[in-house]
Protein backbone atom coordinates (compact mmCIF):
# COMPACT_ATOMS: atom_id res chain seq x y z
CA UNK A 1 0.00 0.00 0.00
CA UNK A 2 1.22 3.31 -1.17
CA UNK A 3 2.34 5.25 2.20
CA UNK A 4 0.61 8.59 1.22
CA UNK A 5 -3.23 6.45 1.57
CA UNK A 6 -2.37 6.29 5.43
CA UNK A 7 -3.60 10.01 5.99
CA UNK A 8 -6.37 9.62 3.06
CA UNK A 9 -7.67 6.69 5.26
CA UNK A 10 -6.86 8.73 8.63
CA UNK A 11 -8.62 11.49 7.20
CA UNK A 12 -11.77 9.69 5.94
CA UNK A 13 -11.83 8.50 9.59
CA UNK A 14 -11.98 11.71 11.09
CA UNK A 15 -14.51 12.92 8.79
CA UNK A 16 -17.11 10.46 9.64
CA UNK A 17 -16.45 11.02 13.34
CA UNK A 18 -16.76 15.07 13.08
CA UNK A 19 -19.72 14.27 10.55
CA UNK A 20 -21.64 11.82 13.42
CA UNK A 21 -21.08 13.76 16.57
CA UNK A 22 -23.42 16.63 14.98
CA UNK A 23 -26.34 14.10 16.46
CA UNK A 24 -24.78 14.46 19.68
CA UNK A 25 -28.01 18.13 19.78
CA UNK A 26 -30.93 15.29 19.79
CA UNK A 27 -29.45 13.99 23.28
CA UNK A 28 -29.84 17.35 24.64
CA UNK A 29 -33.54 17.19 25.62
CA UNK A 30 -35.67 17.55 28.31
CA UNK A 31 -33.91 14.07 29.65
CA UNK A 32 -30.85 16.02 29.34
CA UNK A 33 -32.18 18.61 31.57
CA UNK A 34 -33.34 16.10 34.32
CA UNK A 35 -29.97 14.77 34.24
CA UNK A 36 -28.05 17.47 35.33
CA UNK A 37 -30.45 18.94 37.86
CA UNK A 38 -30.08 15.15 39.62
CA UNK A 39 -26.53 15.34 39.70
CA UNK A 40 -26.38 19.02 41.18
CA UNK A 41 -28.55 17.65 43.36
CA UNK A 42 -26.93 14.88 44.45
CA UNK A 43 -26.18 14.31 48.51
CA UNK A 44 -23.86 12.07 47.65
CA UNK A 45 -21.63 10.30 45.17
CA UNK A 46 -22.07 9.65 41.44
CA UNK A 47 -20.90 6.37 40.31
CA UNK A 48 -20.13 5.54 36.83
CA UNK A 49 -20.22 2.05 35.09
CA UNK A 50 -19.71 -0.05 32.33
CA UNK A 51 -18.15 -2.58 30.47
CA UNK A 52 -15.97 -3.15 27.81
CA UNK A 53 -15.45 0.23 25.77
CA UNK A 54 -17.95 1.86 27.46
CA UNK A 55 -16.25 1.23 30.82
CA UNK A 56 -13.55 2.41 29.53
CA UNK A 57 -15.66 6.25 29.00
CA UNK A 58 -17.65 5.59 32.49
CA UNK A 59 -14.16 5.38 33.97
CA UNK A 60 -12.91 8.86 31.85
CA UNK A 61 -16.29 10.90 32.95
CA UNK A 62 -16.13 9.66 36.36
CA UNK A 63 -12.05 11.24 36.69
CA UNK A 64 -13.43 14.33 35.04
CA UNK A 65 -16.13 14.37 37.70
CA UNK A 66 -13.20 13.71 40.32
CA UNK A 67 -11.19 16.25 39.31
CA UNK A 68 -13.60 18.92 39.46
CA UNK A 69 -14.44 18.38 43.25
CA UNK A 70 -17.12 16.19 42.61
CA UNK A 71 -17.16 12.53 44.53
CA UNK A 72 -17.11 10.14 41.84
CA UNK A 73 -15.19 6.75 41.22
CA UNK A 74 -16.01 3.75 38.65
CA UNK A 75 -17.61 0.37 39.27
CA UNK A 76 -17.30 -2.36 37.27
CA UNK A 77 -20.39 -4.37 37.05
CA UNK A 78 -18.88 -7.49 37.56
CA UNK A 79 -16.89 -6.75 40.45
CA UNK A 80 -19.89 -5.31 41.90
CA UNK A 81 -21.30 -9.07 42.16
CA UNK A 82 -18.76 -9.39 44.64
CA UNK A 83 -18.83 -6.83 47.59
CA UNK A 84 -18.38 -3.62 45.74
CA UNK A 85 -22.19 -2.79 46.00
CA UNK A 86 -21.44 -2.14 49.35
CA UNK A 87 -20.18 1.16 48.11
CA UNK A 88 -23.35 2.33 46.33
CA UNK A 89 -25.53 3.92 48.67
CA UNK A 90 -28.96 5.34 48.73
CA UNK A 91 -28.10 8.88 48.31
CA UNK A 92 -25.64 8.37 44.90
CA UNK A 93 -26.87 8.42 41.45
CA UNK A 94 -25.69 5.68 39.01
CA UNK A 95 -24.72 6.35 35.45
CA UNK A 96 -24.61 3.40 33.57
CA UNK A 97 -23.20 3.78 30.04
CA UNK A 98 -24.19 0.54 27.70
CA UNK A 99 -24.51 1.16 23.91
CA UNK A 100 -26.44 -1.55 23.32
CA UNK A 101 -28.00 -1.57 26.58
CA UNK A 102 -28.40 -5.06 27.12
CA UNK A 103 -25.26 -6.27 28.26
CA UNK A 104 -26.02 -8.84 30.33
CA UNK A 105 -23.41 -8.39 33.18
CA UNK A 106 -25.27 -5.10 34.05
CA UNK A 107 -28.36 -6.70 34.89
CA UNK A 108 -27.35 -7.50 38.98
CA UNK A 109 -26.62 -3.99 39.49
CA UNK A 110 -29.56 -3.03 37.73
CA UNK A 111 -31.54 -5.09 40.35
CA UNK A 112 -29.69 -3.92 43.00
CA UNK A 113 -29.95 -0.29 42.50
CA UNK A 114 -33.66 -0.78 41.55
CA UNK A 115 -34.72 -2.66 45.04
CA UNK A 116 -32.81 0.11 46.91
CA UNK A 117 -34.71 2.83 45.23
CA UNK A 118 -30.98 4.07 44.09
CA UNK A 119 -31.53 6.88 40.99
CA UNK A 120 -29.93 5.54 37.54
CA UNK A 121 -29.21 7.90 34.49
CA UNK A 122 -28.81 5.34 31.04
CA UNK A 123 -27.29 5.79 28.50
CA UNK A 124 -27.74 3.69 25.62
CA UNK A 125 -29.02 3.69 22.04
CA UNK A 126 -32.31 1.40 22.72
CA UNK A 127 -35.18 2.53 24.09
CA UNK A 128 -36.12 -0.96 24.50
CA UNK A 129 -33.27 -2.31 26.04
CA UNK A 130 -33.08 -3.65 29.77
CA UNK A 131 -30.83 -0.53 30.94
CA UNK A 132 -33.08 2.02 29.58
CA UNK A 133 -36.33 0.24 31.18
CA UNK A 134 -34.54 -0.01 34.41
CA UNK A 135 -33.69 3.77 34.54
CA UNK A 136 -35.25 6.75 36.20
CA UNK A 137 -33.42 9.12 33.24
CA UNK A 138 -33.31 7.86 30.15
CA UNK A 139 -30.66 9.40 27.69
CA UNK A 140 -30.94 7.39 24.42
CA UNK A 141 -27.41 7.94 22.04
CA UNK A 142 -28.77 8.22 18.11
CA UNK A 143 -27.30 5.64 15.86
CA UNK A 144 -24.32 6.34 14.31
CA UNK A 145 -21.97 5.50 11.24
CA UNK A 146 -18.20 3.95 13.02
CA UNK A 147 -15.66 4.74 11.31
CA UNK A 148 -13.51 1.95 10.08
CA UNK A 149 -13.85 0.11 7.07
CA UNK A 150 -15.96 -2.52 8.41
CA UNK A 151 -18.32 -0.23 10.14
CA UNK A 152 -18.53 -2.69 13.21
CA UNK A 153 -15.31 -1.46 15.35
CA UNK A 154 -16.93 0.79 18.35
CA UNK A 155 -14.99 4.33 16.91
CA UNK A 156 -18.14 6.88 16.36
CA UNK A 157 -20.05 5.06 18.93
CA UNK A 158 -17.59 5.00 21.95
CA UNK A 159 -16.55 9.17 20.44
CA UNK A 160 -20.29 10.22 20.79
CA UNK A 161 -20.58 8.63 24.31
CA UNK A 162 -17.60 10.43 25.42
CA UNK A 163 -18.81 13.77 24.15
CA UNK A 164 -22.30 13.24 25.88
CA UNK A 165 -20.22 12.79 29.32
CA UNK A 166 -17.94 15.66 29.05
CA UNK A 167 -20.97 17.65 27.82
CA UNK A 168 -22.54 16.38 31.23
CA UNK A 169 -19.56 17.50 33.28
CA UNK A 170 -18.89 20.60 31.51
CA UNK A 171 -23.02 21.65 32.60
CA UNK A 172 -22.67 20.69 36.10
CA UNK A 173 -19.73 22.62 36.68
CA UNK A 174 -20.74 25.68 34.46
CA UNK A 175 -23.69 25.34 37.08
CA UNK A 176 -21.57 25.27 40.17
CA UNK A 177 -19.52 28.54 38.97
CA UNK A 178 -16.52 26.43 38.79
CA UNK A 179 -13.23 28.42 38.68
CA UNK A 180 -9.27 28.27 37.53
CA UNK A 181 -8.70 29.06 41.62
CA UNK A 182 -11.00 25.57 42.25
CA UNK A 183 -9.28 23.60 39.60
CA UNK A 184 -5.70 24.28 40.83
CA UNK A 185 -7.19 22.87 44.17
CA UNK A 186 -7.60 19.54 42.66
CA UNK A 187 -4.18 19.60 40.47
CA UNK A 188 -1.47 20.84 42.52
CA UNK A 189 0.89 18.96 40.37
CA UNK A 190 1.97 18.74 36.83
CA UNK A 191 1.96 20.77 34.23
CA UNK A 192 -1.66 22.07 34.64
CA UNK A 193 -1.15 22.73 38.39
CA UNK A 194 2.08 24.91 37.44
CA UNK A 195 0.56 26.58 34.88
CA UNK A 196 -2.15 27.92 37.64
CA UNK A 197 0.45 29.26 40.15
CA UNK A 198 -0.66 32.74 40.52
CA UNK A 199 1.88 35.46 42.44
CA UNK A 200 -0.08 35.32 45.32
CA UNK A 201 0.63 31.53 45.29
CA UNK A 202 4.79 31.10 45.57
CA UNK A 203 5.68 34.97 47.24
CA UNK A 204 7.60 35.59 49.86
CA UNK A 205 5.18 36.96 52.66
CA UNK A 206 4.58 38.27 56.31
CA UNK A 207 8.08 38.06 58.52
CA UNK A 208 9.98 36.38 55.62
CA UNK A 209 9.82 39.53 53.77
CA UNK A 210 12.93 42.09 53.59
CA UNK A 211 11.82 44.96 54.67
CA UNK A 212 12.74 48.40 56.25
CA UNK A 213 11.42 51.61 57.12
CA UNK A 214 12.50 54.32 55.05
CA UNK A 215 14.06 56.28 58.34
CA UNK A 216 16.18 53.51 58.80
CA UNK A 217 20.42 54.13 58.28
CA UNK A 218 22.59 52.21 56.40
CA UNK A 219 24.13 49.45 58.63
CA UNK A 220 20.82 48.30 59.66
CA UNK A 221 19.92 47.91 56.12
CA UNK A 222 22.86 45.39 55.73
CA UNK A 223 21.81 43.43 58.52
CA UNK A 224 18.19 43.00 56.79
CA UNK A 225 19.97 42.37 53.62
CA UNK A 226 22.11 39.27 55.42
CA UNK A 227 19.28 37.86 57.46
CA UNK A 228 16.69 37.41 54.90
CA UNK A 229 18.97 36.50 51.68
CA UNK A 230 16.79 37.61 49.11
CA UNK A 231 19.20 40.17 47.51
CA UNK A 232 16.67 42.82 47.98
CA UNK A 233 15.09 45.04 50.92
CA UNK A 234 11.96 46.73 50.49
CA UNK A 235 11.86 50.26 52.12
CA UNK A 236 8.43 51.34 53.65
CA UNK A 237 7.21 54.72 54.57
CA UNK A 238 3.78 54.21 56.85
CA UNK A 239 2.87 50.55 55.29
CA UNK A 240 2.96 51.52 51.85
CA UNK A 241 5.82 50.95 49.60
CA UNK A 242 8.52 53.79 49.22
CA UNK A 243 11.42 51.85 47.27
CA UNK A 244 14.32 49.12 46.97
CA UNK A 245 17.42 48.66 47.95
CA UNK A 246 19.24 45.80 45.98
CA UNK A 247 22.43 43.70 47.29
CA UNK A 248 23.99 45.38 44.08
CA UNK A 249 23.17 49.26 45.38
CA UNK A 250 24.53 48.36 48.91
CA UNK A 251 28.02 46.79 48.19
CA UNK A 252 27.89 50.36 45.57
CA UNK A 253 27.95 52.34 48.68
CA UNK A 254 30.52 50.40 50.54
CA UNK A 255 33.24 52.93 49.43
CA UNK A 256 30.92 55.66 50.49
CA UNK A 257 30.20 53.87 53.68
CA UNK A 258 28.88 55.97 56.07
CA UNK A 259 26.51 53.68 58.85
CA UNK A 260 24.63 57.04 58.95
CA UNK A 261 23.79 56.99 55.75
CA UNK A 262 20.28 57.98 54.41
CA UNK A 263 18.59 54.70 52.38
CA UNK A 264 16.68 57.21 50.55
CA UNK A 265 19.98 58.16 48.58
CA UNK A 266 20.82 54.68 47.44
CA UNK A 267 17.19 53.22 47.00
CA UNK A 268 15.08 53.20 43.86
CA UNK A 269 12.35 54.92 44.19
CA UNK A 270 8.80 53.41 42.97
CA UNK A 271 9.59 50.24 41.93
CA UNK A 272 8.21 48.22 39.05
CA UNK A 273 5.46 45.77 41.20
CA UNK A 274 2.93 43.46 39.98
CA UNK A 275 -0.38 41.83 41.19
CA UNK A 276 -1.43 38.81 43.63
CA UNK A 277 -3.60 37.40 40.91
CA UNK A 278 -0.83 37.59 38.17
CA UNK A 279 0.04 34.47 36.54
CA UNK A 280 3.65 32.86 37.78
CA UNK A 281 4.72 32.29 34.12
CA UNK A 282 4.10 36.04 33.36
CA UNK A 283 6.09 36.78 36.48
CA UNK A 284 9.08 35.34 34.75
CA UNK A 285 8.51 36.80 31.67
CA UNK A 286 8.47 39.97 33.45
CA UNK A 287 11.61 39.53 35.55
CA UNK A 288 13.15 38.08 32.18
CA UNK A 289 12.09 40.99 30.15
CA UNK A 290 13.39 43.49 32.96
CA UNK A 291 16.50 41.46 33.83
CA UNK A 292 15.56 41.44 37.89
CA UNK A 293 15.32 38.40 40.32
CA UNK A 294 12.65 39.88 42.32
CA UNK A 295 9.45 41.17 41.60
CA UNK A 296 7.58 43.45 44.46
CA UNK A 297 3.52 42.04 44.68
CA UNK A 298 0.79 44.55 45.61
CA UNK A 299 -3.00 43.92 45.98
CA UNK A 300 -5.23 44.02 42.94
CA UNK A 301 -6.59 47.32 44.10
CA UNK A 302 -3.43 48.99 45.36
CA UNK A 303 -1.61 48.20 41.97
CA UNK A 304 -4.28 50.98 40.43
CA UNK A 305 -3.27 53.54 43.10
CA UNK A 306 0.15 55.82 43.79
CA UNK A 307 0.08 54.19 47.76
CA UNK A 308 0.96 50.40 47.30
CA UNK A 309 1.03 48.16 50.37
CA UNK A 310 3.85 45.33 49.58
CA UNK A 311 1.78 41.79 50.04
CA UNK A 312 4.76 40.14 49.26
CA UNK A 313 7.96 39.22 47.18
CA UNK A 314 8.53 37.02 44.15
CA UNK A 315 12.18 35.81 43.64
CA UNK A 316 13.29 33.71 40.76
CA UNK A 317 14.44 30.73 43.09
CA UNK A 318 10.91 30.02 44.35
CA UNK A 319 9.97 30.61 40.57
CA UNK A 320 12.38 27.89 39.28
CA UNK A 321 11.64 25.96 42.38
CA UNK A 322 8.21 25.73 41.51
CA UNK A 323 8.94 24.33 38.23
CA UNK A 324 7.71 27.74 36.49
CA UNK A 325 9.81 28.03 33.11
Amino acid sequence: MNKKNYIAIANKSALIQIKEMKKIKKVFNKSFIKAIDLILNCKGKIILAGIGKSGLIARKISATFSSVGIPSFFCHPSEALHGDMGQIEKKDILIIISYSGNTIELTNMLKYANRYRIKIIGIASKHDSTLIKSSDIKLILPKVKEADITGMVPTSSTTLTLLLGDSIATTVINQKKFSKEKFKVFHPGGNIGRSLLLAKDIMVKGKSMPVIDYKKKFFEALKVMNKKKLGIIVVIKKKFIRGVITDGDLRRDLKNYNKMNSLEKIMTINPFVVNENMPASKALAIMNEKKITSLLVVSDNHLKKNSKILKGIIHIHTLLKNGIK
